[in-house]
């Protein structure tokens, strides 16, 4: 039988919403084994002076919890 449990994460890029989703998941799994998905919940962006300076992604992964 797995158990999986599920954290929420916030990342940011000033390059794309792809990039952002790419970093909160590169260092999720330097944090936490066995992660096997994610789901995105919700997506901003930054804007200044009419322009988007940030894309934000907040997500929820999912990883498999072992016994130890």
């Amino acid at each position: 039988m797995s158990v999986a449990k599920v954290i929420e994460i916030s990342a940011s890029s000033e390059k794309s919403f792809e990039d952002a989703i790419r970093q909160g998941i590169d260092r999720a799994v330097q944090t936490v084994d066995d992660v096997r998905g994610a789901w995105i919940k919700e997506q901003q962006v930054k804007i200044e002076d009419g322009k988007i300076t940030e894309f934000r992604v907040d997500m929820k992964v999912t990883f498999v919890v072992h016994e130890k």
